[in-house]
């Protein structure tokens, strides 16, 4: 049998299980058409369930998220539990994102486990947090986060109310391999609906519990991004005694369209555009963001003359950090994040006499981190994600842009009660631990293969200097360097601090490259931060060049 006979026999099997007339239809096209480039790309490989899940684009084959791909999943991940264990299934408003989590219910009961099913789409944290509060063996959110309005995807919490690592991703995996036809699997219909009451009351009585502070005079502006943060995020204000968030109405309603952003990601350009333009026409002093499952959050303030900037991720991370530390007490406390964010969190920690740790990137490492002795107050990584902690811990093992927001909104309130802003709280921390300004490098490609071999070339022949800084050390990060889990990565530490982490994305088809530099400020912080946007500059053009993409 050659290639395209087994190509287009696979297909057939596929319609022939497929329970969506909506993918039975276009996939019947695309063979009476003979497209045979539409099906290699369909049929011709699969997406890989790994610790992040399953993510990709909507459409029929195993390459695609739908429901043959998400019941195969459900049916591997229910080999791996036991009968009778409980799982928690949550969902956002992306395409499909019901449909799919009701299939994951249907053959998650079918197969005897206990299913308790969210009534409606809330935020992936308030998932993460049922997970733990229900005592669930484990936990699936219907999300592809912020991906673009073609894609879903299928993430897996475990018992720790923590994203799967390894070996469970592989178990899963496996498990879903042995998965026969979908239209064979038994299916049940008795499980169990969660209402705001069973969950959303609960989270959000444990996210009022971090430490926002006393002040609550603030006046902010608000975008959930076309996701299902909204409804609970301005509640989560209200009850915190601050004054209802200025709302962006063009984005507050759920839409898996993401109409008004060409990628619903508040770090692209042009997503924040309008939540820009509301707070300045209304003289915010704050502006918050989240993506559209709402674990992710931003935040933008006023720089003084009459524009606003949005804050960086390793920025939010740094002030969040010192706020939790001074909320807190004890000499247990543990502080993490991931190895691309700032070093600065190393010093603050230092500086607080607590613990520190940094992990591989994804919340599934960061809320790992520490001995087991530790108790971790705060965690982040670059791209937006902070999951906050009180005196008592994390109440989400995973990033939490509601808890974030909060807590950024707290910890703004008293600024703005002394007469400062955040960006006086930035300057007060280069000031006491050095000016650490990051930046990054991102290189799409169209083939995967350019990327393997641009990191075989820098693993051949590692840089000597990179923006006029000597490369003092090169680690292979694949080989598991610094006590970390191996992963593909390659970390060069240069001189004066500065350091270069390049790695390949996992969940895009990205080279990703993260920069930092550290200047010590003598003088003017503004004379320092026009220094380190020099250097950051320099480090870009040198490493463009050694990649060779």
């Amino acid at each position: 049998m050659n290639e395209a006979t087994d190509l287009v026999r696979r297909a057939r099997e596929w319609l022939a299980a497929d329970p969506d007339p909506h993918t039975r239809a276009e996939l019947a096209e695309l063979l009476d058409q003979g497209d045979m480039t539409a099906l290699t790309d369909r049929f011709g490989s699969k997406l890989e369930f790994g610790t992040a899940g399953l993510r990709g684009e909507l459409g029929p084959g195993p390459n695609r998220m739908n429901r043959v791909t998400v019941m195969r999943a459900a049916a591997g991940l229910a080999r791996v539990l036991k009968p009778g264990d409980l799982v928690v299934v949550g969902y956002d408003a992306r395409h499909n994102s019901d449909v799919f989590a009701r299939d994951t219910a249907a053959v998650l009961t079918g197969a005897g486990l206990r299913v308790a099913l969210m009534a409606r789409h809330w935020p992936t944290p308030v998932l993460a947090y049922a997970v733990l509060h229900l005592g669930a063996a484990a936990g699936v959110m219907v999300t592809a986060s912020h991906n673009p309005p073609r894609d879903n995807g299928y993430k897996v919490y475990w018992g720790d109310g923590a994203q799967i690592v390894p070996p469970l991703d592989t178990m899963i995996s496996q498990a879903i391999n042995g998965v026969g036809r979908v239209d064979a699997l038994p299916l049940g219909d008795d499980w169990a609906t969660l209402s705001a009451a069973d969950i959303v009351e609960p989270y959000l009585a444990a996210v009022l519990g971090l430490p926002l502070g006393a002040a609550r005079e603030l006046a902010v502006v608000y975008t959930p991004m076309h996701g299902v943060g909204g409804e609970t995020l301005v509640e989560a204000m209200t009850r915190a005694g601050f004054a209802p968030p200025a709302v962006v109405a063009e984005q507050f309603e759920p839409d898996p369209a993401f109409p008004t952003v060409a990628f619903p990601n508040p770090e692209e350009p042009g997503a924040m555009d309008l939540a820009l333009a509301l707070a300045a026409k209304n003289g915010a002093d704050l502006i918050l963001a989240n993506d559209p499952d709402a674990d992710r959050c931003a935040a933008g303030v006023p720089t003084g003359d009459g524009d606003y900037r949005m804050l960086s991720g390793d920025e939010v991370g740094g002030l969040l950090a010192e706020h939790v530390l001074r909320h807190t007490s004890g000499g247990d406390r543990l502080v993490a994040c991931s190895i691309v964010s700032s070093s600065l969190l190393s010093k603050i920690a230092a500086r607080y006499g607590v613990h520190y740790a940094d992990t591989l990137t994804g919340f599934k490492w960061i809320v790992k981190a520490g001995t087991g002795d530790e108790r971790l107050v705060f965690g982040y990584e670059e791209a937006l994600g902070y999951s906050v902690g009180s005196d008592g811990g994390l109440p989400v093992r995973d990033k939490d842009g509601i808890g974030a927001a909060l807590t950024i909104a707290g910890m703004a309130a008293l600024a703005r009660r002394e007469g400062r802003t955040l960006l006086d709280l930035l300057d007060d921390q280069a000031r006491e631990y050095g000016l650490h300004a990051t930046g990054q490098l991102s290189v799409r490609v169209s083939d995967l293969s350019l990327i393997t071999e641009a990191m075989a070339r820098l693993r051949a022949t590692p840089p000597a200097e990179l923006g006029g800084r000597a490369v003092e050390s090169a680690e292979d990060l694949s080989l598991g360097a610094g006590g970390l889990p191996p992963t593909d990565g390659l970390r060069y530490r240069l001189a004066g601090g500065a350091r270069v982490i390049v790695r390949p994305s996992g969940t895009e088809p990205k080279l990703k490259c993260y920069l930092e530099v550290v200047v010590p400020v003598a003088g003017p912080v503004a004379e320092a931060r026009t220094r380190a946007a020099h250097d950051l500059a320099a480090l870009r053009t040198d490493l463009s060049a050694a990649l060779g993409l």
